[in-house]
């Protein structure tokens, strides 16, 4: 676990006391780009469903971000609107260039997962993307690293518990992801071998779904096993190419993501 005080290359890289992964988020009509009249929450919904399925179509992900938002904004009893915001934010933001433009997809995306747990404090769905959020936003904000991979992990573990198989055993799957890249103790959460653990667990609870595997192999890797990581990434890309999940707009990042921890 992370210790509260800035340690390390954090305190190095900053020059700063470490930051605060959380503040006061802004109201959600000020993050909603375009006002969408008196359109129904579900209309808004469907409608940001059939552009975010047009993937890698960025123009269609971000129409389908804003979409998210106002749905959120029309129905204020519910969080479909969020999470599906902070889905289309995050995809954005794993795919941006511009470092600008990426904290602030990351830095919204935690604002709006913020929003998310307060109107909905005990939703699975909540705390996995913002814990997705959080970890997105540490990338480019690193003064917010320590505190945001702490909350992360915690809302990780809750996530696992109470909902396994969220996001085709996401929860475990990111988890494992955040402990074998992030740095260990004292600086950080990174454990290589309860990475592998909750690596397994993704692949007990959804074995055919491909980034489990490919989760798998770059667990293995970082352990040394590079057979059997390498299995792992070709299994993979395998299933990739398989139903139901070879029409999924993502494989082809799926693969490519792959192909990156092979060639290593």
């Amino acid at each position: 676990m992370i210790r509260t005080a800035c340690l390390g290359w954090l305190a190095v890289l900053l020059g700063a006391g470490c930051a605060s992964a959380l503040k006061e988020p802004p109201p959600i009509a000020s993050m909603q780009r375009e006002p969408t009249g008196t359109v129904p929450a579900d209309a808004l919904l469907q409608e940001a469903a059939e552009e975010y399925a047009k993937r890698p179509d960025k123009a269609a992900v971000r129409r389908a971000e804003g979409l998210c938002l106002a749905a959120a904004q029309a129905d204020e009893s519910k969080t479909t609107g969020l999470v599906c915001a902070i889905q289309a934010k995050a995809w954005l933001a794993e795919r941006e260039r511009d470092v600008k433009v990426r904290t602030d997809l990351a830095v919204s995306a935690v604002q709006a997962g913020q929003w998310c747990l307060r109107r909905e404090p005990a939703t699975p769905a909540c705390k996995f993307w913002l814990a997705v959020a959080l970890g997105l936003q540490a990338r480019d904000r690193p003064a917010t690293a320590e505190d945001g991979l702490r909350r992360m992990d915690r809302l990780l573990r809750e996530a696992a518990r109470e909902a396994p198989l969220l996001d085709e055993a996401g929860p475990e799957r990111v988890l494992a992801l955040l402990l074998v890249r992030a740095p260990g103790w004292p600086i950080g959460p990174g454990d290589e071998e309860e990475a592998l653990v909750h690596a397994r667990k993704a692949i007990e609870l959804r074995p055919d779904y491909p980034p489990n595997q490919l989760a798998l192999g770059e667990v293995l890797l970082k352990s040394g096993q590079k057979a059997k990581g390498r299995e792992a990434l070709l299994r993979g890309v395998e299933l990739s190419g398989r139903a139901p999940w070879s029409g999924d707009p993502d494989v082809p990042s799926w693969v490519a993501d792959a192909q990156a921890l092979l060639a290593r």
